[in-house]
């Protein structure tokens, strides 16, 4: 299963029941596992969890701690980032280099990698620059 695919599947059992904005996220690991997550809302706001925090989780749960690529899709009408917060989790799991695929529902597509989207990332104990 491709990410796309699998970010496009689990993007249907996401719970957004307030904003109607599902998401879903995948990843694939070094070594090939791809683990996927979709966003659930909570009627307090921000006890949320965003698609590539659930992705992110079951890659840990999985035994697994890198991320060698990513892929997001939205209903949005143009490519999404990741939020601030999934930024950092992002660069902590991830390579600056590594790429980040936003997509939409529609069919289009924006690539970064982790560093264009959060550069100076918080590494362990200091901050990094890119």
């Amino acid at each position: 299963m491709t990410l796309k695919d699998a970010a496009t599947a689990v993007r249907l059992n996401a719970y957004a029941p307030y904003s109607g904005f599902r998401v879903g996220a995948a990843l694939r690991t070094p070594g090939g596992q791809v683990f996927a997550g979709c966003n659930v809302e909570n009627v307090a706001y921000p006890e949320g969890t965003c698609a590539e925090a659930g992705a992110i989780a079951a890659m840990i749960a999985g035994g697994e701690s890198r991320i060698a690529e990513i892929y997001v899709i939205a209903d949005s009408p143009d490519p999404v980032p990741p939020c601030g917060g999934c930024r950092q989790k992002l660069a902590e799991f991830a390579g600056q280099d590594v790429v980040v695929t936003m997509a939409t529902v529609a069919g289009f597509e924006r690539t970064a990698t982790v560093a264009e989207l959060l550069p100076g990332a918080f590494g362990k104990g200091h901050m990094e620059t890119t």
